[in-house]
């Protein structure tokens, strides 16, 4: 298979080869080209030998599990990671979310939906999956006090030095941005994420926020957000204050 010739190379992670095999046949019915790896160190040498434009990530895998190779890959990759669980278990979920996960679904799942998803997060990075932006769409630098978010590189600052976010922060931070002084709830932060109908928590929304105040206070910003009880989270003045709320 030409990987290059596709849209998209997605990385296919599980120990069960059923399951490679449903999402092989689904993503390359979309046009992808598919990698697959049975386990977790087969998984980190695919993503450093190949470079997939995302992947799905099994939790629960015999030697390293899939959190391992979540910590493993955020320590010197962005890549988009969509976990599939075989638990209905929250606290598995928000654990993936806060180690930099962008998604996840619960087995069984549907194939279709894995698909459809895992488009919606491509289209958001810019990948070759994604629609080609026309001239009229090229947005620049967005800027609020000491933040600043570069849309088209997919890249934040703070004072002027970088800090990494996952797809889904960075869409987070990119929403509250567009209204600063605007307080977003948890519902509208998840539909503006997904689409509405999609199946988030308030739970997760509240950790991809606390993944990004880690971050940026790591950076010396500590007034990135502002919690308001019962309502949601609004930008905060982002001038290296302390936080309220």
């Amino acid at each position: 298979m030409n990987i290059s010739a596709m849209p998209g190379t997605i990385l296919l992670v599980d120990d069960d080869p059923h399951i490679r095999q449903l999402l092989v046949f689904a993503f390359g019915k979309a046009g992808f080209g598919t990698l697959e790896a049975g386990d977790g160190e087969e998984a980190l040498a695919q993503v450093e030998r190949h470079a997939p434009d995302l992947v799905i990530l099994d939790i629960n895998m015999p030697r390293m599990d899939g959190l391992e190779v979540c910590r493993r890959l955020r320590a010197t990759s962005e890549v988009p990671i969509f976990f599939l669980s075989s638990r209905d278990d929250e606290i598995d979920r928000v654990l993936g979310i806060e180690l930099g996960g962008d998604d996840y679904v619960v087995k069984p799942f549907s194939p279709r939906e894995v698909v459809a998803r895992s488009m919606a997060i491509l289209r958001r990075t810019g990948s070759r999956s994604g629609s080609s932006a026309s001239p009229a769409d090229t947005v620049t630098v967005l800027r609020h006090g000491l933040l600043s978010l570069d849309p088209e590189s997919w890249t934040a600052q703070w004072h002027g030095h970088e800090v990494g976010l996952t797809v889904t922060e960075f869409t987070i931070l990119r929403t509250l941005l567009a209204g600063p002084t605007r307080i977003f709830s948890r519902d509208q932060i998840i539909d503006r994420l997904r689409g509405p109908g999609f199946a988030l928590t308030d739970r997760t929304i509240d950790s991809h926020v606390r993944n990004l105040r880690r971050k940026f206070a790591e950076a010396g910003g500590s007034d990135l957000i502002e919690t308001r009880a019962g309502i949601g989270y609004r930008l905060g003045t982002c001038t290296g204050a302390t936080a309220q709320g």
